[in-house]
């Protein structure tokens, strides 16, 4: 049996909010695995989803730009050594231009992101993580970058660059760089930053994770000892629940409970006189692993 380490149990209370013996009880039952222990207390109704954002560890700072014609949009996380220099203008100053330069280049990859010119002189993004380390004296590494293209792309950082936000729509009629489209961009940038729905539409929910859903509930279903008709029924109602807490369109919006997500959305459409339907987003928590 696997030694169940205080650290262990303190991760599993920041991920899912239990109590320490009911986290030391699902590690020992689990055997050590975290992820499997997380699974353990969703089954006995006494976790939700469990939190990512517990593992975040780096400090540093998460950089989202758009294009000025609001069709493309870049993200980057940019991770040092300490909040103090993370915090900095400086190092924001950093991020921002290899931002710009993953707009620009669009690269396949983090090793192509580095291999792009970051200016007109020519300087790459790897001339500028060196700049910054000797300027800012720490270690300075770029960690992941994202880039969105097509439709429309609206951004939002959250913290100070804590959390960045990219989220991609398909419009029709409606004109992306307009005031009316940026402030709706903005709210829904922001909607994806507070609320961490797992996907924009329920349709494109990874179907490993609705099958994980399902058995979550299927053995929460089967502890209340109820005919197995009703526990499908009650399983399915929870899968449901799941999708409307989980899924952005589906979400009760941030700034008005009252509509959802794709009923705000069609508000805002309706009043600029075309059609919007949300496509993707890119969530970066800053030190949360890809």
């Amino acid at each position: 049996m696997a030694d169940i380490t205080a650290s262990m149990v303190k991760e599993l209370r920041e991920m899912t909010g239990a109590g320490m013996m009911e986290c030391k009880k699902a590690l020992v039952e689990a055997e050590g695995n975290v992820d499997a222990a997380v699974d353990v207390l969703r089954t006995r109704g006494l976790a939700a989803v469990a939190k990512k954002a517990g593992r975040a560890t780096n400090e540093g700072t998460v950089m989202a730009v758009v294009s000025d014609d609001a069709r493309s949009g870049a993200v980057v996380e940019l991770n040092c050594e300490t909040d103090f220099v993370g915090m900095n203008d400086k190092f924001k100053a950093y991020a921002d231009k290899i931002a710009r330069a993953a707009l620009a280049a669009k690269p396949a990859d983090l090793d192509a992101l580095k291999a792009a010119d970051a200016d007109a002189d020519g300087e790459t993004v790897e001339a500028v993580v060196t700049d910054a380390i000797h300027t800012l004296g720490e270690n300075i590494q770029l960690a992941r970058f994202a880039v969105v293209e097509g439709g429309a792309v609206s951004s939002y950082i959250h913290g100070g660059g804590k959390i960045g936000v990219l989220v991609q729509f398909d419009v029709d009629g409606i004109d992306p760089s307009s005031d009316g489209f940026k402030q709706f961009g903005r709210d829904v940038a922001m909607q994806v930053a507070a609320a961490a729905p797992v996907a924009a539409t329920r349709e494109a929910v990874d179907p490993a994770i609705v099958e994980h859903e399902k058995a979550i509930y299927m053995a929460q279903a089967a502890e209340s000892g109820k005919p197995e008709a009703i526990q499908e029924k009650m399983a399915t109602g929870r899968l449901e629940k799941f999708f409307k807490e989980s899924t952005l369109t589906e979400q009760a919006f941030v700034k008005n409970p009252d509509q959802s997500v794709s009923e705000y959305t069609a508000e805002v459409a309706k009043n600029l006189g075309g059609e919007i339907a949300i496509v993707d987003f890119k969530r970066f928590v800053l030190g949360e692993e890809a």
